[in-house]
């Protein structure tokens, strides 16, 4: 039976030992990033049409402009932007209404429906939007979204390499301007990419990302269409798996598009972190146990805080030196942005909370509207 002190100094050992292998994971990270899929020809697609689906919800800061970037694709073949929201008074629509007018040539619509299909307001947007699509070759994007002008024709264009069936795309962080968001945008670039090439390389990860689903009609009938998600919490996962049942792949790009975060308070950073959290250990929760190593600097911090002294001190200065490493390599391969390395230590330490709170809580938020998670799924709840 260990006795108090005994306890407190296994403890630090361990928190130290957890520590130190988690820089040792950073550092084998960013160099796996700069390695990942770089010398690849970018394919030129054949020009097939394409339906691009955008679900909308409110007057989103920067939409306008995200939409004009869809509109201006470099892309050969046919494109109708078809985008939906469930409130047919929602001020989206008339963003829509302005970038139609700017852009009188682009094939362009907006739709409102308030039927709902299940309980996930997002697929059942999605679904509605459904029935207006004209063409075969679909690309679901989120209207968060940020895409570069060769983003459709890369995506078609993996898209028709043999055995894909489905194409997503890695996210880096935009931030739109206030602290919480920045957070909240660190988080996507430092944290969320590495872990998802890491798990890549290492056969762990069997990424499929909401913020760009493509894939044929086909595909989507052969899984059993939009009503078979319209429940789930982690949608855009188990759209993957269930095209990987097929027998094809789900392509992860070699490019990123940015994902803008939107937090204007402390109280909306924390939930929109739980709920990435919550989403992640939904989906494997071995792996999300084992995840804490990629919290190096708040092991060490809490190490020195047991009394782990000189040591524990000096690998919170590594793990932070680690991390700031992988986001240099970030900035390098995927050019992405650069945020406030002042506000490192704070991100560290929100990401390890969160990781921490999603082993208890039963609930998350999203949209205004709370979930409680039931086995992958998605349950209203009326409180």
């Amino acid at each position: 039976m260990l006795n108090t002190g005994e306890a407190l100094r296994w403890l630090i050992d361990l928190c130290i030992a957890g520590a130190a292998v988690g820089c040792v994971y950073l550092a084998a990270t960013a160099w796996l990033i700069l390695r990942y899929r770089t010398g690849e020809p970018h394919r030129v697609p054949a020009p097939v049409p394409v339906s691009v689906i955008m679900p909308l919800c409110g007057q989103e800061p920067g939409l306008y402009e995200r939409l004009l970037a869809l509109c201006d694709q470099q892309y050969s073949g046919k494109t109708e932007i078809v985008c939906g929201t469930l409130d047919r008074h929602d001020a989206a629509i008339e963003i829509v209404a302005a970038v139609k007018k700017a852009r009188p040539d682009a094939d362009l619509h907006c739709h409102a429906d308030p039927k709902m299909h299940g309980q996930s307001r997002k697929m059942s947007n999605v679904s509605n939007i459904f029935r207006h699509l004209r063409y075969d070759t679909l690309v679901m994007i989120d209207s968060d979204v940020e895409v570069e002008p060769d983003y459709l024709s890369r995506v078609v264009a993996e898209l028709q390499r043999p055995g894909v069936g489905a194409v997503t795309c890695l996210y880096g962080g935009v931030d739109s301007g206030t602290p919480w968001s920045r957070l909240s945008a660190m988080t996507a670039t430092l944290h969320f990419i590495p872990n998802v090439i890491g798990g890549l390389a290492m056969g762990l990860a069997r990424p499929c990302l909401g913020p760009t689903i493509a894939m044929s009609r086909d595909m989507l009938n052969r899984i059993g269409g939009l009503a078979a998600f319209t429940d789930q919490l982690f949608d855009d996962y188990a759209i993957g798996e269930a095209v990987r049942a097929t027998g094809y792949t789900v392509s992860v790009s070699s490019f990123t598009v940015g994902h803008v975060y939107q937090e204007q308070t402390a109280r909306a950073l924390l939930a929109s972190q739980l709920r990435q959290a919550c989403t992640i250990k939904g989906i494997d929760p071995i792996g999300h146990f084992g995840s804490i190593i990629t919290h190096p600097f708040a092991l060490a911090l809490i190490a020195l805080a047991l009394g782990g002294g000189e040591d524990a001190l000096a690998l919170a200065i590594v793990a932070l030196a680690c991390r700031i490493s992988l986001w240099w390599c970030m900035q390098q391969r995927f050019a992405a942005r650069s945020n406030d390395y002042l506000l490192l230590p704070v991100r560290e330490l929100v990401g390890f909370a969160a990781y921490v709170a999603s082993f208890f809580v039963g609930s998350v938020t999203w949209r205004g509207q709370r979930y409680r998670l039931s086995d992958h799924t998605l349950i209203a709840d009326s409180r």
